[in-house]
């Protein structure tokens, strides 16, 4: 071990750096079990590492020597830091479609279907809800409840099985048909009168006896229906939302796909390598902030509490949503929102440990000047994100929604009073269970960001996928301003930051390393 140890004293000595008695004993422990050769190569690599960072003192301590190493590991394994977080604007999620005589998901370019047009054709609309409709179809079929009898073998035998039934099958028979199970969207036609729809026609609904099971039910979402039909109208006794599944799940199914995007040909969670690395980046963290109005004075100054308590540990990234104004300014919206993006620029100046190693990512709100709030918005113009990009590089302006992978973590945010839209365009409001839970669980199983009608919460038609969430990610935050929440379906986590202005250090923070949600703590604080 002497040997060793004077090998790594004099290397550090010799390239003018002292090492503290714990760094010393580090090196020595992650050394010892190496070859001579290959230990020299990583003395050397270490050595490099810390030459380049510039650092305000030659003593290097521990804490400064576990990093860099760690940084060697990833450069070696061909991860950088950069390469470890990517986000995916709303624009550039992949375009898969599903192929119903083949049963999986194909890129459309190989389908030979026509590139996406922010402005689509009129079938594009209809196409829109036929590719909803397909997805949760393939996934509600291969369920155990639903699973043809030759696929039932995982289904237990005292369990009942169910088939599904189209609209069309109803339509093309006078007799009273019970215990039909239909899956379809609901629709309003007739002011007052509910539909269901399928991409084989129409039915007249009849509600008034229904019961309805967990979730937020609203215009345009798909659920199952159950009841009997008589008389060209459906009359429904249960209706729920088509069975979820977890993301492991459907990627036994469609295998190494990549639903969510980023540069990786196949999909994170099949990487080693990059699970190896999350599980021992254990300082990673994300923190959420929605509503950061810059133009108070009180939310600037719980800024700058927030910035001082996590200077000391930085983050891997802060993720702020809009709005990023109190109120609207007229013609001088664009102007007014500049200079305080310039104002929160300096104020970061003072914290040069964030700027240099975090990461911070702003979604537009609903009110932010740019482009129309319809879905998937674009990024803040840059005339107006400049400033504070000069004085901050590691800023990024994205899209709304947008989604970040980090490591094999798959993480979805989107900024709209989402929850508050569907309590308020409810069919059936929940008599019991928290609104989080209806919430969460309405996500997961539509699978979709807004299951609303257009006119409610507009979405470009050719662009709908981007606001699916399926498989189903880690993470999706959702910036409301309901109360802030955090819900768990499937292994997937739904979270709303909540008001950072109006409320007290409203913000949430997640661990990669452990899928943890924690609430606002300031450290130090």
């Amino acid at each position: 071990m002497a040997p060793l140890k004077s090998q790594i004293q004099n290397a550090f000595k010799l390239h003018g750096f002292q090492l503290r008695l714990d760094a010393s004993r580090l090196m020595e422990q992650l050394l010892t079990p190496l070859e001579a050769r290959e230990a020299t190569v990583w003395v050397d690599k270490v050595l490099d590492a810390l030459v380049k960072k510039n650092l305000d003192s030659v003593v290097v301590g521990k804490d400064l020597i576990a990093a860099v190493v760690q940084e060697c590991s990833n450069r070696e394994a061909g991860l950088t830091d950069e390469k470890l977080l990517h986000i995916i604007g709303a624009y550039d999620v992949p375009r898969f479609s599903y192929s119903v005589e083949r049963k999986k998901y194909l890129p459309d370019a190989s389908l030979g279907l026509p590139e996406p047009k922010l402005y689509a054709d009129a079938e594009s609309k209809s196409e829109m809800f036929r590719a909803r409709y397909q997805m949760l179809q393939q996934r509600t079929a291969r369920h155990g409840l639903f699973a043809p009898t030759g696929n039932a073998g995982t289904v237990e035998p005292s369990k009942k099985t169910f088939r599904l039934k189209t609209i069309e099958f109803l339509l093309g028979t006078t007799a009273k048909l019970t215990d039909v199970i239909i899956l379809g969207m609901v629709t309003q036609i007739k002011h007052g009168n509910y539909s269901l729809e399928d991409p084989t026609g129409v039915i007249t609904l009849d509600l008034s006896e229904t019961k309805f099971h967990t979730g937020l039910y609203t215009e345009n979402c798909f659920v199952l229906l159950e009841g009997w039909y008589d008389e060209e109208v459906f009359h429904g006794t249960a209706m729920g939302f088509p069975p979820a599944e977890t993301s492991e799940t459907s990627r036994t199914y469609f295998g190494s796909l990549n639903f969510f995007g980023g540069p990786l040909e196949t999909c994170a969670k099949k990487s080693e390598k990059l699970l190896q690395i999350e599980k021992r980046n254990i300082d990673a963290m994300f923190v959420f902030l929605s509503d950061v109005w810059l133009d108070k004075p009180d939310v600037n100054e719980k800024l700058g509490r927030l910035f001082a308590g996590y200077s000391a540990m930085p983050p891997t990234a802060f993720v702020l949503m809009g709005n990023f104004l109190s109120s609207p300014y007229g013609s001088d919206q664009a102007k007014v929102l500049k200079e305080h993006f310039k104002a929160l620029g300096e104020m970061l100046e003072e914290f040069p440990e964030l700027v240099e190693h975090s990461k911070f990512i702003f979604v537009p709100g609903p009110s932010d000047p740019g482009f129309t709030n319809i879905f998937p918005r674009p990024s803040i113009p840059k005339f107006i994100s400049e400033d504070l990009v000069k004085k901050l590089p590691s800023s990024e302006f994205v899209t709304n929604p947008c989604r970040i992978q980090y490591c094999t973590r798959e993480i979805v945010l989107f900024r709209e009073d989402i929850v508050t839209k569907m309590c308020r365009n409810c069919i059936y409001f929940p008599e019991s269970g928290d609104i989080p839970s209806h919430f969460g669980k309405t996500l997961v199983s539509q699978g979709h960001l807004t299951p609303l009608p257009n006119h409610i919460c507009p979405i470009y038609w050719d662009y709908d996928r981007s606001m699916y969430l399926y498989p189903l990610p880690d993470l999706v935050v959702v910036g409301d301003k309901f109360d802030p929440f955090a819900a768990e379906q499937l292994g997937c986590r739904i979270v709303n930051p909540g008001s950072f202005a109006k409320n007290e250090f409203s913000f949430k923070t997640y661990l990669p390393h452990s899928g943890v949600i924690e609430d606002s703590q300031i450290p130090n604080e």
